[in-house]
């Protein structure tokens, strides 16, 4: 068989894709990203953009005014000595000033280099010297204090707070401006036209990753153009549609799907996490795009609401949630789009059409008195949510369709810039990352002679599509490990394409877990089995070169104490409250506490779809403090950053398998 075969390459679209409406027409002719600012405020001025309720003060631009600041910006920039392809790095997180600093850069010809305020200083001062940035626009006089030793070594020439703050600093011998002196440089100039091709660089984006130094991903206007045409195959937002933004926004995932909805004309507001379950209310989106740790949260404190109800509302919820389970599985045996089961028999069919029929009065029920009400806290209003950055687990994918969200999971990279694949709300996977996008291809090979393999099985996903990156800047090696000749780009991920086209992931190839009998072992899908368990709040598997897996575990304390309660214990936890009461003091280590994790983890491994014995968890080891952004356990799309935490607790590790 031909390599054709094996490789699923959409090139038009596929069947059942919305065509581009006729407000995005004009988005192909662009040749560069900012061209779009004068058509959207042309089209839409009047329209709300960008509502930051959190500001000082707080900002609500409508798409006239955002262009205008956008093209002042940059005529500042100009005056200020910005030319064509000069580097401009951006240091700074989330607000309508971080949006006009990116898009004003490019306005003005320049290769933006992004990355946040927070990251390590030593970590931003290596992505100046390695871009050679020549300006840098950063969050405040407070991050710039950070990098000001370092500054020198790089060829930094002039510094523009994006604060209000006075552009004052004791020996600093570097052009310091800040935000409104930069836009008064620009108030009575237009900006200078910069030929810009499609295939030109529009930014530099430094990949965070969980290993190693970061490396400079090199993205053209081309390619984020395309994704901007591209992804009305997934989602087809209403000029005013309300988007709430959590995610950085400098992050390849967050940033361009706002250029997505920007194009759309959305009105997208700013929330974080402290207002987010507030905002969800308040803001009533209909389209939000997050990760899967924040519908990890979502459904976490939907699980706590049940703990604290009272027994005859919380059996009554559980009773309607596990109807609803039983009834969405067998309606996707009807709809073909059980991925356990892609092709069920006759009989099997016509079971699930007597179960749905049966169980249907009862899930009706269900939306009235328990689902509908779940739906309210997202503000009752939201269409579609969108999530990547990540796999989501299968238990929070049915939970969701149980509840009436329609969740589109998407697959990419920062190098990809960023989606290649995404499912359909017509034709919803789930347990996929869906079909490949318009113009993008995704093969699968064998990870070790690279030659492709059959549909349905697994092997080493390849993408190619006007939007992977040229390669990453000044790392001719490095770019030639991860992209060939023919513009072939190995993701690193592994999985599988079923025959429909859908791809399926099932690990990180750098991520497998290698045991000393030579099972490879992917430990993402059985952590998201874990965290079914209300007692585990984070689990991260080891175990490279052992006879077992082992697992470090943040518990869910909450849950841990209600647990201990009931069973006439008294749990001590450093650092915790004294339970009140009497009982039997138990710790961590207790044997109670310890055969119920074991408990835990035996039933949620053993219950997931592929279950082996070698996916058995043997040990474990507790850890209080949760994995953060903050601590440097995670990384800002909150993924495990698995090598520093295995640095982190080496010595706990290396004690499960003594």
């Amino acid at each position: 068989m031909t390599t054709a075969a094996y490789t699923y390459t959409p090139v038009t679209g596929l069947e059942g894709d919305a065509p581009l409406p006729d407000h995005f027409l004009p988005y192909k002719s662009l040749k560069s990203l900012p061209e779009i600012w004068p058509l959207l405020a042309q089209r839409h001025g009047d329209v709300v953009a960008l509502d930051a309720p959190y500001e000082e003060p707080a900002t609500r631009i409508t798409y006239s005014e955002l262009y205008q600041r956008i093209q002042r910006f940059a005529a500042g920039l100009q005056a200020l000595g910005v030319s064509a392809g000069d580097r401009v790095a951006l240091f700074a997180d989330n607000s309508p000033r971080w949006l006009i600093a990116d898009q004003g850069s490019m306005m003005a010809g320049a290769i933006n280099v992004v990355r946040s305020g927070t990251a390590d200083p030593q970590e931003l001062l290596y992505i100046l010297r390695d871009s050679g940035s020549t300006v840098l626009l950063v969050e405040n006089l407070a991050t710039l204090q950070k990098l000001q030793a370092g500054l020198e070594e790089t060829m930094v020439k002039t510094v523009v707070l994006l604060s209000a703050e006075a552009p004052e600093l004791e020996s600093f011998s570097l052009r310091l401006l800040n935000f409104g002196q930069v836009f008064n440089e620009g108030q009575y100039g237009t900006v200078r036209a910069v030929a810009i091709a499609p295939s030109d660089l529009a930014t530099l984006m430094y990949t965070s990753g969980t290993t190693g130094q970061p490396k400079g991903v090199m993205v053209t206007h081309g390619g984020l153009l395309s994704q901007i045409l591209n992804l009305w195959a997934i989602v087809q937002p209403n000029v005013g549609d309300r988007t709430l933004s959590i995610l950085p926004i400098w992050h390849a995932y967050e940033r361009v799907a706002e250029y997505f909805l920007f194009a759309a004309g959305c009105t997208q507001t700013y929330t974080n996490l402290r207002h987010f379950k507030t905002d969800l209310k308040r803001c009533k989106p209909q389209y939000m795009i997050a990760v899967p740790r924040i519908w990890e949260g979502f459904y976490e404190g939907v699980q706590k609401q049940l703990r604290d109800a009272p027994a005859s509302k919380r059996r009554l919820a559980q009773f309607f949630l596990s109807v609803g389970r039983q009834y969405v599985l067998q309606r996707r045996l009807l709809t073909g789009l059980s991925l356990t089961n892609p092709d069920p028999s006759s009989w099997e069919k016509f079971v699930a059409r007597v179960q749905t029929t049966l169980l249907n009065p009862l899930y009706t029920l269900g939306e009235k008195r328990v689902y509908s009400k779940v739906r309210e806290a997202t503000g009752g209003e939201i269409k579609q949510i969108i999530s990547g950055g990540g796999a989501l687990a299968p238990h929070l994918d049915t939970f969701y369709e149980v509840i009436g969200l329609e969740v589109l999971v998407g697959y990419g990279l920062t190098e990809t810039a960023v989606v290649l694949t995404a499912r359909r709300y017509w034709r919803n996977l789930r347990g996929s990352a869906g079909r490949p996008i318009p113009d993008t291809a995704i093969k699968i090979v064998h990870p070790e002679t690279k030659e492709p393999v059959a549909f349905g099985q697994k092997g080493l996903v390849l993408a190619k599509g006007p939007q992977v990156m040229r390669g990453y800047y000044n790392k001719p090696e490095a770019t030639a490990k991860v992209l060939d000749s023919e513009g072939w780009f190995d993701t690193g991920d592994l999985g599988y394409l079923t025959p429909a086209g859908d791809l399926v992931l099932t690990g990180r190839q750098k991520d497998t877990i290698v045991l000393s009998n030579g099972e490879n072992i992917e430990p993402q899908p059985i952590e998201d089995a874990c965290v079914r368990s209300p007692y585990i709040d984070q689990i991260m598997l080891v175990g490279q070169d052992q006879k077992a897996l082992g697992a470090l575990i943040v518990p869910n304390l909450e849950a841990l104490e209600q647990w201990a309660a009931a069973k006439g214990y008294r749990l001590d936890v450093p650092n915790r409250p004294t339970p009140e009461g009497g009982g039997e003091w138990v710790t961590l280590e207790s044997k109670a506490i310890q055969d119920l994790y074991r408990q835990e983890l035996l039933r949620e491994v053993q219950n997931r779809p592929g279950y082996r014995p070698d996916d058995r968890i043997a040990t474990f080891r507790f850890v209080l403090e949760p994995f953060t952004i903050e601590n440097g356990l995670l990384t800002q799309t909150l993924k495990i950053r698995r090598h520093v935490v295995s640095d982190r607790y080496r010595d706990m590790i290396n004690g499960m398998f003594e």
